[in-house]
């Protein structure tokens, strides 16, 4: 659990010490906790060549663009050097050797805290039986449960089923509730931790669920923000801010989010770096995070790419392309998903005659309410490999857990069912080793030869594919009218339509 008051006063001391520095900060790896060197280890074999003055060496990580590359260090990408000659790819390969120029003034300590794997849904969780463990740690959480729309439910229950729905890891979202509340090997010592078990201090927000709610969010704001190049630096709770340091993982700024949106700087130097701090605790309870990690680690290996996709309706039927890039699952998560709506003669719920069909072909691993799963590799672990998630799926005549799925087969039929909706569409998103996929990054989303871009605006991104260019639109117009090749075609080399024009 964390700790109280005591040693408060000399870790702020340490921090204002810290921030008032005109170079970047004093490592933290003299502070007893459980984390891992910066630099992850390059199998390269490093050239004669001297690194550059005034720039720093950087390994990039499992995830890792030029372009995101650069934002984090906050150069443009023609001021990056390739150490080892250029990588073509634009998911650059773990471990590539890049030489950048050190521009950046005060940011957050750079040690490495927690594993992008412990993080996300990954393939670490196969087989980690949540419930049983949260029954033998005999803490408050064994014997709490919440009202739910289903019924009472147990607290655990609460947990693991949300970590599914949003691809988040169960152990992070268990060491955090011990560090905040000691709910997991324990009892809480005060009504706020009864009350705010992750520390979210607001009265609309009391209970586990809701609790629960608001940590994926900065969770994920955290992990797919550094993803993306679209987070660079911390907001505490008073307002104040902090750069992030370029070579941190998804993993580690997803929970440093977390804990600044609840923290002011000097507590949340304590949550990371103090005695119990957030990596013990998560090391006391599941052992070492960086072992697990190796095991399952890079998440997007050298040479990852989407395997052939399809546009998830039949040919020669006009749909239109209705939202997207946006959310996977839930509000403010990753934009990793698209929309297409089927031709309707009417506006508003109900169910199309027409079909959704497999984008690729895989095992149904998971249904719901509108939900269907596929797990492309069929190893039936929804934790590994490239995955598929199809939303508003109407029950009739759909696919069951269980069914293997070939490319182009129908699913179901596309529906207002399961989530929020307005109107009859499909919903679909990627994973890939438990990762959602952004479908503008290093992966993009390619259906039937149609590259997913995204744009300012929400919801209105487009797909090109060669001159063909669909603007997406809630509403659909004329713009949004989407047929699907009977021949795919390539898309565009480069960043040609990066702004979707």
């Amino acid at each position: 659990m964390k700790m109280k008051s005591t040693g408060k006063f000399a870790l702020f001391s340490l921090l204002i010490i810290l921030l008032m520095s005109c170079a970047a900060p004093q490592s933290a790896a003299d502070i007893s906790t459980v984390t891992k060197e910066a630099t992850p280890q390059s199998s390269s074999t490093p050239t004669e060549d001297p690194k550059p003055a005034g720039y720093t060496e950087y390994l990039s990580q499992s995830g890792d663009t030029l372009a995101v590359v650069a934002i984090h260090f906050g150069v443009d990408e023609d001021e990056i050097i390739f150490a080892d000659g250029e990588v073509e790819d634009l998911l650059l390969p773990p471990g590539t050797r890049l030489y950048i120029p050190t521009v950046l003034g005060v940011i957050t300590p750079n040690d490495l805290l927690i594993p992008d794997s412990d993080v996300v849904f990954s393939p670490s969780t196969v087989g980690f039986d949540m419930l049983s463990f949260v029954n033998e740690k005999a803490g408050k959480l064994a014997e709490y449960s919440e009202l739910m729309t289903r019924g009472t439910t147990p607290g655990a229950e609460i947990i693991y089923q949300l970590a599914v729905e949003y691809s988040i890891n169960p152990r992070i979202l268990l060491s955090l509730l011990e560090y905040q509340s000691g709910w997991v090997t324990g009892e809480p010592e005060t009504q706020d931790e009864v009350q705010y078990p992750y520390g979210f201090l607001k009265a609309d927000k009391g209970g586990l669920y809701k609790q629960l709610g608001l940590v994926i969010r900065q969770l994920e704001i955290g992990y797919y923000g550094w993803r993306a190049g679209t987070l660079t630096d911390l907001t505490f709770n008073d307002g104040s801010t902090l750069r992030l340091a370029p070579n941190l993982n998804a993993g580690t700024v997803a929970v440093m989010v977390y804990v600044a949106s609840i923290s002011t700087p000097a507590e949340w130097q304590m949550a990371l770096y103090g005695e119990n701090s957030i990596p013990q605790v998560h090391a006391a309870l599941f052992g070492d995070a960086w072992v697990r990690a190796a095991s399952v680690e890079p998440l997007f290996p050298a040479g990852t790419t989407q395997p052939e996709m399809n546009l998830p309706f039949p040919e020669g039927q006009v749909w239109n392309y209705t939202c997207g890039p946006h959310e996977a699952w839930g509000k403010e998560g990753p934009p990793a998903a698209l929309d297409f709506a089927p031709p309707l003669d009417r506006s508003g719920c109900g169910t199309s005659n027409k079909w959704a069909l497999a984008a690729a072909g895989g095992l149904v691993v998971r249904g719901g309410t509108g939900l269907v799963v596929l797990d492309l590799d069929g190893d039936g672990n929804e934790q590994t490999g490239w995955v598929l998630l199809y939303m508003h799926v109407s029950s009739t005549d759909k696919v069951e857990v269980g069914d293997w799925v070939n490319q182009d087969e129908r699913i179901g039929h596309p529906s207002c069912a399961g989530g929020s909706s307005s109107g009859i569409h499909i919903h679909i998103a990627r994973k890939y080793n438990g990762e959602w996929v952004l479908a503008e990054g290093g992966l993009p989303f390619v259906l039937s030869g149609y590259q997913a871009y995204d744009k300012e605006k929400f919801c209105e991104g487009t797909l090109v594919n060669g001159d063909s260019v669909v603007q997406a639109y809630p509403w659909g117009n004329y713009l949004t009218k989407i047929t699907r090749p009977e021949v795919t075609l390539e898309p565009p080399a480069g960043d040609l339509y990066q702004d979707g024009e």
